[in-house]
């Protein structure tokens, strides 16, 4: 680990980018994409949108969970000579449930000042819609696509406390059908596009939401944000 006492002129900036509504983004995210040298990006398609609706040209690099090793040095490579990275998701809040802690974690052993510029997160924007939780959750992420998959689902019935996931739109009919098998009774609110033109929210348990999704193809588009509670 670098000492405290070295002078490193590059920084990391986490950026957090809208989930879908382009009018949820700050003005310091804008100032903070700006100011950058490049940009760490999961996909530069999605993130270049973003930069074209605002007029900000930047270089971007691909930074995605399949990325080598080597991509990380040569980020954290181009920081320790000098330059700014902002590194973006695509969508929401970087490390939450994407490769940026990977990203992350090699800024802190390097001794890399690290700047988190707040915004919006699906996890967030479910919660505050959610109602009575009890103040307390577990967020998971993404269930695993087959290994561990059923183990995944048994882990959530067997916890005392309400539980968070994602799921995407190819998979949330499984996802609620493995639900509505290990835990009938429990309730969820799930959200589908949050933020976006078709924001939709169910409530209900599992096999209700599985029933509203299943009657017309359109419902199933999106992403995903399922809050199950005991």
């Amino acid at each position: 680990m670098k000492s405290l006492e070295n002078k490193i002129s590059g920084n990391l900036l986490v950026v957090a980018t809208p989930i879908g509504n382009l009018d949820d983004v700050s003005t310091r995210v804008l100032s903070a994409l700006g100011e950058a040298d490049f940009i760490a990006c999961e996909d530069t398609r999605v993130t270049k949108k973003i930069l074209f609706a605002f007029k900000i040209p930047k270089e971007m690099v691909s930074f995605h969970q399949h990325s080598q090793l080597q991509k990380v040095d040569y980020i954290i490579g181009r920081i320790l000579r000098g330059e700014t990275c902002a590194l973006v998701t695509d969508a929401g809040t970087p490390g939450i449930s994407d490769p940026g802690s990977q990203l992350v974690e090699a800024a802190v052993k390097e001794g890399v000042k690290i700047s988190p510029i707040p915004g919006p997160s699906a996890l967030a924007t479910l919660l505050c819609v959610a109602g009575e939780y009890g103040g307390k959750f577990l967020f998971l992420g993404f269930p695993p696509h087959k290994k561990r998959r059923n183990k995944f689902f048994e882990e959530i019935t067997q916890t005392k406390y309400p539980v968070i996931i994602y799921e995407s739109s190819h998979r949330i009919l499984k996802a609620l059908e493995s639900l509505a098998e290990l835990a009938p009774e429990a309730n969820l609110v799930v959200g589908r596009e949050l933020t976006k033109m078709f924001e939709t929210i169910y409530r209900g348990t599992s096999g209700e939401v599985k029933e509203i999704l299943g009657k017309d193809a359109n419902n199933l588009k999106g992403e995903f944000a399922i809050l199950i509670k005991k």
